[in-house]
């Protein structure tokens, strides 16, 4: 679908690429928000999980940047998944500003039970794409992603 707009030439084409790629967005993430949902986890919770589970324990802080969520968002998240035992935060004894989250065993055990088969449905997803494509779109995200931060 495209933009309904009648403004010049290159605002149609962007408004119009806008739609598209959050369309596309959109439907990508509810596929997978259903799948997460019924393993319990919001995606929220399962990218949390995920960070840890490929960058290790990291400052709550630096936790928020990689997710591109607000810190007290990311507490609130983290509180959830510590009281389910698959979290364990750690204060700096200097800075008790300073709070490292990190996986505990039954988390570690929960997530590397799920992101396989969660790399398998992102595979199955992308497949309407050939590779070049997925690299192309990557590449393409990415130009924008940098244009927009930069601004």
């Amino acid at each position: 679908m495209s933009t309904r707009y009648r403004g010049t030439q290159d605002e149609v084409r962007a408004l119009s690429a806008l739609i598209t790629v959050m369309r596309a967005s959109e439907a990508l993430v509810a596929s997978l928000q259903r799948e997460l949902a019924g393993k319990g986890l919001t995606a929220s919770q399962f990218g949390i999980l995920d960070v840890l589970l490929h960058i290790g324990p990291i400052c709550q802080g630096e936790l928020a940047g990689k997710l591109l969520r607000s810190g007290g968002s990311v507490t609130s998240v983290v509180s959830g998944l510590e009281k389910r035992g698959l979290v364990a935060r750690r204060r700096d004894g200097s800075d008790k500003r300073y709070v490292t989250v990190s996986l505990t065993e039954k988390g570690r055990k929960a997530i590397g039970g799920l992101f396989p088969e969660h790399a398998r449905t992102v595979a199955r997803q992308f497949a309407a794409l050939t590779a070049p494509e997925q690299d192309e779109l990557r590449r393409l995200c990415r130009k924008l992603g940098r244009s927009v931060s930069a601004a």
